[in-house]
């Protein structure tokens, strides 16, 4: 599995524990590589485009303080439904319901535990369909 990864300063150390702990996970590591303050929309658009644009790349996942931020610009392109999320439940509903291709963690709010165990859950989790599309299909205006 291919899962593109980025953050932002704050999300950084979360960021390469994840790749450490996930090791059956090929990461297409965007970026930054260092804790020196970065601007979050520039990594999010390059997951962004990663997972519109380069073939065989599962999902995203983006990591910054609060995760709004990295969900408000991924969310700005076409194709991307990018969810914050801070328990499973909302990982598993945010893949299953809506569609979600990015999983949003906001770094300063969950432990690194539970952002390893959404992680996971929104790896498995499977997009139900049925009365869930006809909302997704009603989300993009463009």
């Amino acid at each position: 599995m291919n899962i593109a990864i980025g953050s932002d300063h704050a999300g950084y150390l979360l960021k390469q524990w994840l790749k450490e702990q996930l090791t059956n996970i090929k990461f297409v590591d965007v970026g930054p590589f260092s804790e020196e303050s970065v601007d979050y929309p520039d990594f999010a658009h390059k997951v962004a485009q990663t997972v519109n644009n380069e073939e065989g790349i599962s999902f995203g996942i983006l990591i910054c303080g609060s995760a709004n931020g990295v969900a408000m610009a991924a969310n700005k392109h076409a194709n991307i439904r990018a969810a914050i999320c801070w328990t499973d439940e909302i990982a598993k509903l945010a893949k299953t319901h809506n569609k979600a291709n990015i999983i949003c963690i906001p770094a300063r709010f969950v432990k690194k535990e539970l952002a390893l165990s959404m992680v996971t859950v929104f790896k498995d989790a499977k997009f139900e369909g049925g009365r869930h599309s006809i909302r997704v299909d009603k989300i993009a205006i463009c």
